[in-house]
C-alpha cells in the first residue's frame, strides 16, 4: 500500500486545484491532481481574463478582498509575465452615474490599499484629446485611467499544473471521481475505474465542490450561490492598447478589452444559475445585454450578428444572502474536517483567479497542520511558472529574439509564441530553419510541432482543449482546419500521458 498511497489527492483541475497541486508537491508531497474533464474546462477559463483587486468591490466594503487580490496582482505578474501583461483602464465618468469625487476616491484607495509598486497609478483624463475618446460618443468628457493586469486564465491553469507535474505530481485527466470513503486511516477514491488511495483530499472542485462532499457522503451548513457570468467577442471595435470600464444604469459595470489582436472582448454578465454545469452557453438575452451596453457608449453599434464567440462560466460564489449577484462575495472560505473524523478533507468555497495563488498556499498550511511530510516553507510567490523565467521588463525582447531566431515566424505568431509559452517556445520550435521543418502547418501558427508539444506536456487531447484553452486559435481555424487538426489527433494510436 505504501508505494500506492499519495499524501494529498487533489479534486479539480481548475485555477484552485492546480495551484494547490503544484504548491503541495513543491512542498515535497506526493500529490495526485484528478480532474473529470480537461485542465480549465469550466470556470477557470470563462472569466474577464483580469488579474485585479476589483474596483466595484468596493462599493461592497469588501476592502480586505480588495487588498489580498491587489497584493497579488504584481506578483503573479512577476511569476508569470509570458501570460500576464498590464493594462490600462479608461473609466469614463457618466453624468447621473456615480460622481466624479466618489469614482477619484475609489481610484485612490485602489492605488493605495494594495502595496502597487511598479503599475502606473491613477489619472484623470481629457476624453477629447485622448487616444481612447476616439472611438466614443462625443458626450463623454472625463475619464479616469488606471492600472490592473490582463491573463490568459486557462493558461494560467495548465502552467500550474505543469509546474506540479515537474515537481512531481500525477495528473490525471478525463478521470471523474465517483465515490470517496475513508479506509484504515486514508481515503479511497474511485474514479472512472482506478482506485487511488490518499492520507488527505483536497475538494477544489467548484462548482461541483457540494456534489463532491456528496460522494463522499459528507455535508456543510456552507451554501454556494453559482452565478453565471457570460462574455462576447466581437471584431477589434478600437485599434489603441487601453481597455475600458463602463458603468450602466442597472448599477453593473462591463469591461471592453482588447483580445488576440484582432477582436474585443465584451463582458460580464452576473446571472443566477440553475440547471445543468454541463455545457454552459450563453443565451440571447445575455447576448443582447453586452450589445446595448456596447452600443450605449461606442460610436460604431454592434448586433448580436457581429458576435463571432461567446463563453459562459459558473462561479461558485460563497451565498452571503446578498440580493444581487453581482453583490456576493468574490471572497473564499477553506473548510477542514476535524481530526477525529480521521483522514483530512479539505474543501475550497468560492475564491476568484486573482486569489488562487493565495489561497493555494493557506490551503496547504492548513493540510501541514494534518501532514508531518509537508514542509511549511512558502515558495510560490517567487518561483515562476514554466516559460515564465524571465524579467516582465524583456517580454518585447523575447518576442525580438523568437522572431530572429526562427525568420519565417510572421510577427503575429511570434507574438502569440511569447505571449503563451515565454521561453518555452524555443522548446517548442526547437532547432527548426524554415516553416517545413515544424511539421504539418494547420493554419494560423499552429504546426504539428506545437500540437505534439500541446498533446505531450500538457494534456491536450482535443480540438477544443487545442484551440479554445490552450490557445485561442478557434477564433481563426476554419471548418476545415478543424477537422484536420481533429483527424491528426485521432490519429494518435496512443496519445502519450503529459512527461
Amino acid at each position: 500500500m505504501a508505494e500506492d498511497l499519495f499524501d494529498i489527492a487533489v479534486i479539480g483541475g481548475g485555477v484552485n486545484g492546480c495551484g494547490i497541486a503544484r504548491d503541495a508537491a513543491g512542498r515535497g508531497a506526493r500529490v495526485l491532481l484528478l480532474e473529470a474533464d480537461d485542465l480549465a474546462n469550466g470556470t477557470s477559463s470563462a472569466s474577464t481574463k483580469l488579474i485585479h483587486g476589483g474596483l466595484r468591490y468596493l462599493e461592497h466594503y469588501e476592502f480586505a478582498l480588495v487588498r489580498e487580490a491587489l497584493s497579488e496582482r504584481e506578483r503573479l505578474w512577476a511569476i508569470a509575465p509570458h501570460i500576464i501583461r498590464p493594462l490600462r483602464f479608461v473609466l469614463p465618468h457618466v453624468r447621473g452615474l456615480r460622481s466624479r469625487w466618489l469614482l477619484r476616491l475609489g481610484l485612490f484607495v485602489y492605488d493605495h490599499i494594495g502595496g502597487r509598486k511598479r503599475l502606473p497609478p491613477a489619472e484623470a483624463v481629457d476624453l477629447s484629446l485622448h487616444p481612447a475618446g476616439g472611438p466614443l460618443k462625443g458626450d463623454l468628457k472625463h475619464a479616469f485611467v488606471y492600472s490592473d493586469c490582463w491573463v490568459d486564465d486557462a493558461r494560467l491553469v495548465v502552467l500550474n499544473a505543469r509546474s506540479a507535474a515537474d515537481l512531481g505530481a500525477e495528473v490525471r485527466t478525463r478521470c471523474r471521481v465517483d465515490r470517496l470513503e475513508r479506509v484504515a486511516g486514508h481515503w479511497r477514491i474511485e474514479a472512472s475505474g482506478p482506485v487511488f488511495h490518499a492520507r488527505a483530499v483536497v475538494n477544489a472542485a467548484g462548482p461541483s465542490v457540494l456534489d463532491v462532499l456528496g460522494r463522499a457522503g459528507k455535508s456543510t451548513s456552507r451554501h454556494i450561490r453559482l452565478v453565471r457570468g457570460s462574455h462576447i467577442v466581437v471584431p477589434r471595435l478600437f485599434e489603441h492598447s487601453f481597455a475600458y470600464f463602463f458603468q450602466l444604469p442597472d448599477g453593473r459595470i462591463f469591461f471592453a478589452i482588447p483580445y488576440e489582436q484582432d477582436f474585443t472582448l465584451i463582458g460580464t454578465t452576473d446571472r443566477d444559475h440553475e440547471g445543468s454545469l454541463e455545457g454552459v452557453q450563453a443565451n440571447q438575452e445575455e447576448i443582447a445585454y453586452l450589445c446595448e451596453a456596447v452600443n450605449r457608449y461606442f460610436r460604431a453599434p454592434i448586433t448580436p450578428q457581429d458576435v463571432v464567440w461567446t463563453y459562459s462560466g459558473v462561479r461558485p460564489l460563497i451565498d452571503d444572502g446578498s440580493g444581487k449577484p453581482e453583490a456576493a462575495t468574490r471572497g473564499y472560505h477553506l473548510e477542514l474536517s476535524q481530526r477525529a473524523e480521521g483522514a483530512p478533507l479539505l474543501s475550497v468555497f468560492g475564491g476568484k483567479i486573482t486569489t488562487y495563488r493565495h489561497l493555494a498556499q493557506e490551503a496547504v498550511d492548513m493540510l501541514g497542520t494534518r501532514l508531518d511530510m509537508l514542509s511549511m516553507a512558502h515558495w510560490t510567490d517567487k518561483a515562476p511558472l514554466p516559460g515564465g523565467d524571465f524579467h516582465a521588463d524583456e517580454i518585447e525582447a523575447l518576442i525580438a529574439g523568437l522572431a530572429q531566431r526562427y525568420p519565417f515566424l510572421e510577427p503575429s505568431w511570434a507574438l502569440r509564441l511569447a505571449r503563451s509559452y515565454g521561453t518555452s517556445a524555443a522548446t517548442i520550435l526547437g532547432d527548426a530553419k524554415c516553416l517545413a521543418d515544424c511539421g504539418e502547418h494547420f493554419g494560423h501558427g499552429l504546426t504539428e510541432r506545437e500540437l505534439c508539444y500541446l498533446v505531450e506536456r500538457e494534456w491536450c487531447r482535443t480540438t477544443e482543449d487545442a484551440l479554445w484553452r490552450r490557445t485561442k486559435l478557434g477564433l481563426r481555424m476554419n471548418v476545415a482546419q478543424t477537422k484536420n487538426i481533429a483527424t491528426y489527433l485521432s490519429r494518435e494510436q496512443s496519445l502519450p500521458s503529459a512527461l
